[in-house]
């Protein structure tokens, strides 16, 4: 889709010597042409130009390539031109985005597995186990 330039072309300054012809950048539109001519000229007729400070009179002229907005001051006219600039370069436009990856599939996760419960192993005998509390050799019978 093109960019397009909403350029105003005014006289800056003042006195007559110190008045100076400039141009500078309303927006930018993304669009068509048509599209793009539209905005300009809903910024043309809600401009307020620098020169003259209080106009008597506004006209707005078209062009093939915008609009001429004639404003009658107190001694003079003046006037600013608008312009639809197409867009080629930009050395300062930011790199374009890499394409996004598509997304994978949701893949569904394995039905868990049923396992018996895991029996904790016995605690291991004491060394002792088998040795019985009395000894049978403290209960033998005597010879007498």
């Amino acid at each position: 889709m093109p960019r397009w330039g909403l350029l105003v072309e005014q006289n800056l300054g003042f006195g007559g010597q110190r008045r100076v012809w400039s141009a500078g950048f309303i927006e930018h539109v993304d669009g068509t042409r048509e599209e793009a001519l539209e905005v300009l000229r809903q910024r043309a007729e809600a401009y307020r130009p620098v020169h003259p400070t209080s106009p008597k009179r506004r006209r707005l002229y078209r062009e093939s390539d915008g609009f001429v907005l004639v404003l009658d001051g107190a001694w003079q006219s003046f006037h600013c031109r608008f312009t639809v600039i197409e867009q080629l370069y930009d050395s300062a436009a930011p790199e374009p985005e890499p394409p996004a990856l598509p997304e994978p599939e949701q893949v569904q996760p394995p039905p868990p597995v049923r396992r018996r419960p895991v029996v904790p192993p016995e605690p291991p005998r004491a060394w002792d186990a088998d040795v019985p509390e009395v000894p049978s050799w403290l209960d033998r019978d005597r010879p007498s």
